[in-house]
């Protein structure tokens, strides 16, 4: 079962060089059955990264490219009158996928931005009073560009609460960075890449993240974080009981990943900085800052 895995980071990490733990949180992020943030400057692999993990995973792929002037209907689809029969008839659109990149997605209206609300959070969509389920497993993996690029609309926190995990790439260091420069294009690495996680089979290990056990203790240590979050004068807003699923969720993923059938306290602070750092607001941006007084102030039951 882990040697699955094992292949599929592997060579993750033959295309995107120089970033294991982040490909490991991506990861981590699909066992989880959540949604993926990747916010960084344009060129550092976002784009890749989902290609590259679509490619993998054997998925359904389709990349919509967010606009200032992108309509829902763009997204989601829309129902179309057909002269001949004098009916209309529902075209689906390109969330209608396994997996979705929604490429830039600050860059489009809040209008836009919310017609991925219902899809992430019950894996439907709603068109004029009928509702359409999305094929499964379904994931949505968006890239954002930093809030001070010109041209971007902040994602509201309704809308961040939905990805379970936001991750930032950074910039290659020295030695990857002369590799990328020295080896063959990414997208034709990426065109040739066997699959090696079918749909089935990542449908298999998702159930086996669910079993995973989580102590009381564990729990308690979960809440704790949580409560911090919420009493402490570091945060403007505390976690949403969302995001305390997400993180006891992820937790169990990454325990999974390290071949263990049971969350340590150790597993809740590997995660904790994906899952909480797009959730809480305080005065830094980076999110391994956001959470540092969390844990340095929550003691490990």
């Amino acid at each position: 079962m882990h040697n699955d895995l094992d292949q599929l980071l592997q060579t993750a990490n033959q295309i995107i060089l120089g970033k294991p733990r982040q490909i490991r949180l991506a990861v981590c992020c699909l066992l989880a059955q959540g949604h993926l943030l990747i916010e960084d400057i344009p060129g550092v692999g976002k784009t890749t990264l989902s290609h590259t993990l679509a490619k993998l995973l054997g998925l359904n792929y389709q990349r919509i490219q967010f606009t200032s002037d992108i309509l829902p209907a763009d997204i989601i689809g829309a129902s179309v009158f057909n002269a001949q029969t004098h009916t209309f008839s529902f075209h689906p659109g390109a969330i209608f996928n396994q997996m979705v990149l929604a490429d830039e997605i600050n860059r489009a209206t809040p209008k836009a931005q919310s017609a991925l609300l219902e899809a992430m959070e019950e894996h439907q969509v709603t068109v004029e009073g009928k509702t359409y389920p999305l094929p499964a497993p379904f994931f949505v993996i968006a890239t954002q560009n930093p809030s001070h690029q010109i041209g971007t609309f902040p994602l509201p926190e309704s809308q961040l609460d939905r990805f379970l995990m936001r991750i930032e790439l950074g910039y290659p260091d020295h030695r990857a960075e002369k590799a990328l420069l020295s080896g063959q294009r990414r997208h034709d690495l990426i065109d040739s890449l066997p699959v090696k996680l079918p749909p089935e089979r990542l449908q298999q290990l998702q159930k086996a993240v669910t079993r995973v056990h989580a102590s009381d203790a564990l729990l308690d240590y979960c809440l704790a974080i949580i409560n911090y979050s919420r009493n402490s004068t570091d945060y403007h807003c505390g976690l949403s009981p969302r995001a305390g699923l997400a993180l006891l969720t992820a937790a169990k993923a990454w325990a999974f990943m390290n071949q263990r059938d049971a969350v340590i306290p150790e597993d809740v602070q590997a995660v904790l900085a994906a899952v909480a750092g797009h959730r809480l607001r305080s005065g830094n941006t980076n999110s391994e800052a956001i959470v540092q007084p969390i844990l340095s102030n929550v003691p490990v039951l």
